[in-house]
C-alpha cells in the first residue's frame, strides 16, 4: 500500500501533467524550427530560451501556406545589440514564399515610411522600417524568417551580418523564387508587392465569396500569383496538368455567365495554356485585354516515371556539346596561328629593315688586302682615270 505522501506525489504529477497537455497542444510545434535556431550564430549568442507560437495566432498561416513549425528566441550581437528572430517552417519552398509575399504586401499597404526595400538575403528578402524597428523578412527553402532590431537604428547592417550568417546554415531548397512570378509582366517591379497563392483559400479570403474565385480548385497543387497593375488587378493561376486547366476553365465561364445574369461585376478572364488569367478593376475591356495579352504560358513537361526520351536526350545533349568544343578548339586555333603570323611577320620586317640599314652603313668588302688588284672578273669598281699614271710617267 502507497502512502499517503506517495500517493499525494502521484496525483499532483497526474494533475501536472494533464495540466501541461493542453499547452503543448495549442503552441505550433518547434522542432523543426528549433534546430535552426541554435544557442551561437557566427558572433551572436542566444540571450533567451525558445519560445514557441499559439496556433490561434497563425491558423490562418497553417491552414493556407503549410506552415508546420515555428519558434522566437532573441540572440545579442558582441556589442550588446539585440535581435528578435522568428523562424518558420513550411511544408514546401513555395508556403515558405508565400508567407513572405503575405508580409511584403502588408507593409507595402501600411503607409509606413519608405516602404520596403529588396535585399540579397536567401532566395528572396527586403528590409523594412516599421516606424519603430528596422525588419529583416527572408526566405530560403523551405524556411521563412523575420529578424527585428530591437535597438531602433535605421541602419541595417546589423540585420544584414546576421541574416548572411543564419542564411548560409539553411538548405537552399530549389533554390529561387517560384517561375510563375517570373510570368508576370514586368515581373521585377511587379513583384515587389504581389501575392503569391499556394491554397484556394487564399484567393477567397481576398476576393467575396461569391466572386468567380469561389468556383477555382487548387487540386492538384495548383498555384497563383495576384499583381497589381496602375489599379488593376492581374490574377494568374496555375494548373499541373491540361485536364485540371480545363476543368477550372469551365467551372470559371458557368461562373461568370450566372454573375453577369445577376447583374454582378465581372472579371476579364481568358485561359492561356494551363494558366487562368483574371483582370480586375480595369478601366475598360480594352485595357484588360492588353494586359492579359502580356502573359505568356511557358510549357514544361515533368515525366512522372522513367523519360522514355532520356538517350535520345542525352545523344542530342552529348553532340551538342562535343560540336561546342570542337567549335571553340578550331576558333582559338585558328585565333593563335594568325596571332602567330602577325607577330612572326612583325618580327621578321623589323629584323630584314634593321639588316639592310647595318649593310649600307658598313664600307664595301675587299679581300686583297692592300694589294694590286686586277679587275678581271669586273666584280671591284672601277678606278678612278686621274689617279692612274699617265705614259710620261
Amino acid at each position: 500500500m502507497f502512502s499517503r505522501k506517495f500517493r499525494t506525489f502521484l496525483l499532483s504529477l497526474a494533475f501536472s501533467l494533464f495540466s501541461f497537455a493542453p499547452v503543448i497542444a495549442q503552441n505550433l510545434p518547434t522542432n523543426l524550427a528549433a534546430k535552426l535556431l541554435p544557442e551561437k550564430l557566427g558572433e551572436f549568442r542566444a540571450a533567451s530560451p525558445l519560445k514557441a507560437t499559439k496556433k490561434e495566432l497563425v491558423a490562418d498561416e497553417i491552414d493556407r501556406d503549410g506552415l508546420i513549425s515555428e519558434a522566437s528566441r532573441t540572440y545579442v550581437a558582441k556589442d550588446g545589440q539585440r535581435l528578435s528572430v522568428t523562424l518558420s517552417t513550411s511544408a514546401s519552398d513555395a508556403g515558405a514564399y508565400a508567407l513572405l509575399t503575405e508580409e511584403r504586401r502588408r507593409a507595402e499597404s501600411s503607409g509606413n515610411e519608405g516602404g520596403t526595400t529588396t535585399g540579397n538575403i536567401g532566395t528572396a528578402s527586403y528590409f523594412y522600417w516599421d516606424g519603430l524597428h528596422n525588419d529583416l523578412v527572408f526566405y530560403k527553402g523551405r524556411v521563412s524568417v523575420y529578424i527585428i532590431d530591437g535597438g531602433g537604428s535605421r541602419d541595417s547592417q546589423l540585420l544584414l551580418d546576421f541574416g548572411k550568417t543564419l542564411a548560409e546554415t539553411l538548405d537552399k531548397g530549389e533554390g529561387d523564387i517560384p517561375v510563375l512570378i517570373k510570368h508576370l509582366p514586368d515581373w521585377q517591379k511587379a513583384s515587389r508587392t504581389a501575392l503569391y497563392v499556394t491554397s484556394d483559400k487564399t484567393l477567397k479570403r481576398y476576393f467575396a465569396d461569391g466572386s468567380v474565385f469561389s468556383v477555382v480548385s487548387f487540386e492538384g497543387g495548383a498555384q497563383a500569383v495576384v499583381a497589381n497593375y496602375k489599379g488593376q488587378g492581374l490574377i494568374i493561376v496555375e494548373f499541373n496538368t491540361p485536364q485540371l486547366a480545363t476543368d477550372n476553365d469551365q467551372r470559371i465561364v458557368t461562373k461568370i455567365q450566372d454573375l453577369r445574369n445577376q447583374g454582378q461585376p465581372i472579371p476579364a478572364y481568358r485561359r492561356v495554356g494551363n494558366y487562368a488569367v483574371f483582370v480586375v478593376g480595369a478601366p475598360n475591356e480594352q485595357a484588360a485585354d492588353e494586359l492579359i495579352d502580356q502573359v505568356k504560358y511557358q510549357q514544361v513537361v515533368q515525366w512522372l516515371g522513367e523519360n522514355p526520351f532520356l538517350y535520345e536526350e542525352a545523344t542530342r545533349e552529348f553532340t551538342e556539346t562535343t560540336l561546342g568544343v570542337f567549335v571553340s578548339v578550331v576558333k582559338a586555333s585558328g585565333l593563335a596561328l594568325v596571332t602567330c603570323f602577325a607577330v612572326g611577320g612583325l618580327l621578321g620586317g623589323f629584323l630584314f629593315i634593321r639588316r639592310r640599314a647595318q649593310q649600307r652603313a658598313v664600307e664595301a668588302y675587299t679581300d686583297a688586302g692592300g694589294m694590286l688588284r686586277l679587275n678581271l672578273d669586273e666584280m671591284t669598281p672601277q678606278t678612278d682615270p686621274t689617279k692612274l699614271l699617265g705614259r710620261g710617267n
